[in-house]
């Protein structure tokens, strides 16, 4: 009976952890379209209106180095198309990935040309996983991507898959060597 329920422990910790893993998503800004001037102005916010942002997701801005950028902005600036009131640093180096770190109404704008008034802007609003409890820090943090080249799959960052899994296993080790 004591192997069973140390197994079954082995168990309960082995899909709990699986789904810590699996709870971030990576949102691409866009999908298909990417982060560009799109044909209607409400194209983004069409896009945002079928999906959930929680704490912890990442979105992807999908766009050609110095010919788009990202800015993080308050509401007001988002709805005037100006960068007066950043709220994170801007980057113009594609593809962007920013992470969703707290809850609250994000606001995001090219500042390139007539850009933002031509419809590409993004307003989403994040979620925590336990809404009752209040966040802080920095709304997002945007992280350069990695040297092309490397030839991975576009909107994934590998050396954090590869750290998430390297910790799951080492957790898992500890759990076995634990019980037995």
């Amino acid at each position: 009976m004591a192997r069973f329920m140390s197994w079954a422990f082995v168990g309960v910790i082995v899909v709990a952890l699986l789904q810590c893993a699996a709870a971030a998503t990576d949102h691409v800004v866009g999908d298909s379209l990417g982060w560009k001037v799109p044909s209607t102005t409400n194209a983004y916010e069409t896009w945002a209106a079928g999906k959930t942002f929680m704490v912890g997701d990442t979105l992807t801005f999908n766009f050609v180095t110095d010919e788009h950028d990202v800015l993080e902005v308050t509401k007001e600036s988002y709805d005037a198309c100006t960068d007066s009131n950043p709220v994170g640093n801007m980057t113009n180096v594609g593809p962007a990935k920013i992470n969703l770190k707290s809850a609250g109404d994000k606001y995001y704008i090219c500042t390139i040309g007539r850009h933002c008034a031509n419809g590409q802007k993004l307003a989403i609003k994040v979620t925590s996983a336990d809404a009752s409890s209040p966040t802080s820090g920095p709304s997002a943090s945007m992280t350069p991507p990695p040297p092309s080249g490397g030839g991975g799959a576009p909107g994934l960052d590998s050396s954090s898959s590869i750290s998430l899994a390297s910790v799951l296993l080492s957790m898992f080790a500890v759990v076995i060597g634990f019980l037995f």
